[in-house]
């Protein structure tokens, strides 16, 4: 993991985030911590694939191998 991904997962935590999983899943939750395969553990966590059935997970831990992008919050 590069030292510019590092540095914004960084800022990034305790703030929301966007995951998108290879499954096709999409969650929104906020970024407790990470590691150098990019697992996150994230709390709040909700999936969001179906916009009209909104499904509330509570904490997760996220396998790195299975993201395929997180989006941090706005600057």
């Amino acid at each position: 993991m590069s030292e510019m991904t590092t540095q914004i997962l960084e800022e990034s935590l305790g703030k929301a985030v966007l995951v998108r999983l290879k499954s096709g899943k999409s969650l929104r939750g906020k970024l407790k911590g990470f590691d150098q395969h990019l697992n996150l553990v994230l709390e709040e966590t909700e999936d969001t694939t179906n916009a009209e059935d909104v499904k509330k997970l509570g904490i997760l831990i996220v396998r790195g191998d299975n993201v395929i992008i997180i989006s941090p919050p706005p600057r």
